[in-house]
């Protein structure tokens, strides 16, 4: 089946409570919320048929609400933004929607583009395709060996071999400074599109060894037999994690 043909749900998990910035997603970035500008550049896909925001808090809920958005409302027990949007698909599909892709949009990246979103579809125009996601060249040499930049090998189809915190692939006899010099390194970039009996299936996955050694959430499908392809962007994603994050772009023009 084409992308074109399957029907595709955005799916934006949004929780208030976070260690490291409560009440992230209704931070305000030039006077519009987090959440509402990562909302608005989803809904400009022409190749989701909806986009849902997926909250366990009744603030988020209420402001959502308030910009005329989708919202569903979810457990408060999930472990992960996975989870949250798996009981989002059943919810739908309870009320009669159906749909073939999901794909899981963070809710903390503001200036999401249409374009990387599209791409995550296109994927499963590869009927081999379990889940879907994105990766960019490495330009600096530091990020290869920064452990918050995660970094992807991935075969000559596109198929995800592996996911690290750690500098991979390792490259013999040459020093580390020169090492992006002499081969071609990814970084993650954490969207996820997901077939919808995939995800469903995976929900029920107890965590992996390999999961739990690097907290990457994605090494535990790749554990238990799931495909993961991907798709190559230029777009420099920005992801806000912490309140400095989100201090550096008060004088953006978005």
């Amino acid at each position: 089946m084409a992308s074109s043909d399957l029907r595709s749900i955005g799916i934006i998990p949004a929780r208030y409570a976070s260690t490291r910035f409560p009440g992230k997603p209704l931070a305000l970035i030039n006077g519009v919320s987090m959440i509402e500008r990562v909302y608005r550049q989803a809904s400009l896909s022409t190749k989701l048929s909806g986009v849902v925001v997926a909250t366990d808090d009744n603030r988020i809920f209420d402001h959502v609400k308030s910009f005329g958005g989708r919202v569903m409302l979810t457990s408060d027990s999930h472990r992960s933004g996975t989870d949250r949007i798996a009981e989002v698909v059943m919810k739908l599909k309870d009320k009669g929607e159906l749909y073939d892709i999901a794909l899981n949009i963070q809710g903390d990246e503001p200036f999401i583009q249409p374009s990387q979103i599209e791409k995550v579809i296109d994927i499963f125009r590869n009927p081999n395709a379990d889940i879907g996601t994105l990766v960019k060249r490495i330009e600096k040499s530091e990020d290869i060996f920064d452990p918050n930049v995660v970094k992807a090998v991935v075969d000559a189809h596109g198929k995800a071999l592996y996911f690290s915190r750690s500098p991979i692939p390792f490259v013999r006899n040459t020093i580390s400074d020169n090492w992006h010099k002499e081969n071609t390194f990814y970084k993650h970039i954490g969207i996820y599109g997901f077939r919808a009996d995939t995800l469903n299936n995976i929900t029920m996955l107890a965590p992996s060894p390999l999961e739990t050694a690097e907290s990457l959430e994605q090494l535990r499908w790749l554990y238990y037999g799931y495909t993961i392809f991907t798709a190559f962007t230029d777009i420099e994603t920005v992801g806000i994690d912490t309140p400095d994050d989100l201090s550096k772009l008060i004088n953006i023009s978005c």
